[in-house]
Parts: C-alpha cells; sequence; structure tokens
C-alpha cells in the first residue's frame, strides 16, 4: 500500500490539486473492494454480470483511480493527466469518461441513493450480483443519505453494502454520534472495523447476508499512512510544494 500511497501524491502534486487525505483515508477499503470482494473484469468493465462500486465521496478519487488502474482498467500512465483539461480523469470521477467508474459523483449524498437505485434495479431483474458504495461521515450530514438508508431497509436491499468513511473529519463542525447505532436502528446489518486492517475488513465484507442491507462503519484516519497530513484540516484540499515533496514522501509508511 505504501507504493499506492507514493503514487497517490506523486499524482496529484504533478496536477497541482487534488484532496490526498480523503484519498488515503479510504485506499484499503477501496483495495480490499476490487482485490478481493467484487466480481468484475476490467477487460469488460460493463459487463452486467457485475458487482458496482460507487465512490459516493467522490472528491476522494484518486484512491478509486489508482486501484483501477492497478487492477487494468486502463493503464497506469494515463494518470499523468489527472485533473487536465482533456483528460478522463477529474477531480471527481466521471462515469462517461473513466472506465469501470460506475457512477458521476462529488455532490455529497447523491451516490448513495444512486446505490440503492442500482441495488433495487439488479433484484428487480434477477441480478444477483452486489453493489457497494463508500460514504464520507461528513456526507452523513445530508439528509438524502438518511433517506436512502430508509428506503434500502424498506426494500430489504440485502444486495446493497454501505462503508462509511469515519475519519472524523466532521467532529469539529457537527457530531455524528454513534452511528453503527443509528444504521441499526434503521433496520441495518452493521459492524464497526478498523479501516485500515485489510483483514478486518474483509471479514466485514463476506458476512453472510439476512435479508437486510449491511453498513459498515471502517474507524479510518484521513491521510492515514502520511505522518504530516494525519488529521491535519490544512491539507484537506492541497498538494506538496517543491520543496516539500521530498518530506511528505519519506514520511509515507
Amino acid at each position: 500500500m505504501k507504493e499506492l500511497r507514493k503514487a497517490i501524491v506523486h499524482m496529484t502534486t504533478h496536477a497541482g490539486e487534488g484532496h490526498i487525505p480523503s484519498a488515503l483515508s479510504i485506499l484499503d477499503i477501496v483495495w480490499v473492494l476490487y482485490d478481493r470482494i467484487m466480481k468484475i473484469n476490467p477487460k469488460q468493465p460493463d459487463d452486467p454480470d457485475r458487482d458496482r462500486f460507487i465512490l459516493s465521496k467522490g472528491h476522494g478519487s484518486p484512491a478509486l483511480y489508482m486501484v483501477l488502474a492497478r487492477k487494468g482498467f486502463f493503464p497506469a500512465e494515463e494518470l499523468s493527466t489527472f485533473t487536465q483539461f482533456h483528460s478522463r480523469f477529474g477531480g471527481h470521477p466521471d462515469c462517461n469518461k473513466a472506465p469501470g467508474v460506475e457512477a458521476s459523483t462529488g455532490s455529497l449524498g447523491h451516490g448513495f441513493p444512486m446505490g440503492v437505485g442500482m441495488a433495487l434495479g439488479l433484484r428487480i431483474r434477477h441480478n444477483p450480483r452486489h453493489v457497494y458504495v463508500v460514504v464520507g461521515d461528513a456526507e452523513c450530514n445530508e439528509g438524502s443519505v438518511w433517506e436512502a438508508v430508509l428506503l434500502a431497509a424498506h426494500h430489504n436491499l440485502a444486495n446493497l453494502t454501505c462503508i462509511v468513511d469515519f475519519n472524523h473529519s466532521t467532529d469539529r463542525a457537527l457530531s455524528l454520534g454513534n452511528l453503527e447505532a443509528k444504521f441499526a436502528a434503521f433496520g441495518w446489518n452493521v459492524a464497526t472495523v478498523n479501516g485500515h486492517d485489510q483483514e478486518a475488513l474483509f471479514r466485514a465484507l463476506t458476512r453472510t447476508p439476512d435479508g437486510h442491507p449491511s453498513a459498515i462503519i471502517a474507524e479510518t484516519i484521513k491521510g492515514f499512512g502520511c505522518a504530516p497530513m494525519e488529521n491535519n484540516p490544512a491539507w484537506h484540499h492541497r498538494v506538496p510544494t517543491a520543496d516539500e515533496l521530498p518530506g511528505i514522501l519519506e514520511a509515507l509508511s
């Protein structure tokens, strides 16, 4: 994972923009999904018989792009164009441009409802595939998220898993309280895990479904793996300067 974290820093620094800490926060989650959980063929990314992943917190796109490239959806060299005018890879993912991206996201609170619609559509079509959605904790301040939670429980969408990137970045603005209890109160199966422990994530993602949608509260650290960025709001949307870059790369673990 250190190699992927370095690649994210290099890519965003070259572009001159990007949300590095948000990407580092979810990198382990996205990697486990694509490496060990989801059924999906990089050579046929639109195959109907595939699992779906939606990054509702679209500003974490560097993590998704890096994992998609590593899994062969497109050549990694293309990421050198990140955020350039004619690039397929914007600061937020665009499903009409980037191979493997299921939904255009970035306006917070929109991706998760799209995931609920996808899961319901798959069930109507008797398609056994699963939908996974990553939302941010601050995104959970949006009412549309809880409307989606209620709707998914009402329809017993056992083919839907919501993973909350709970890096506590929103605590300074609005406390979310006990997210596990809140999802459970809406009728979801819920587990809380260390979002940087890949084995714990794998176990949570492979639990036997019981007819209800599943939520995983992933306790994460914003900027994980880079000490100067960890839980440091100053880095939310900035990249290292030329002078800072060597130290940032050295700090990555």
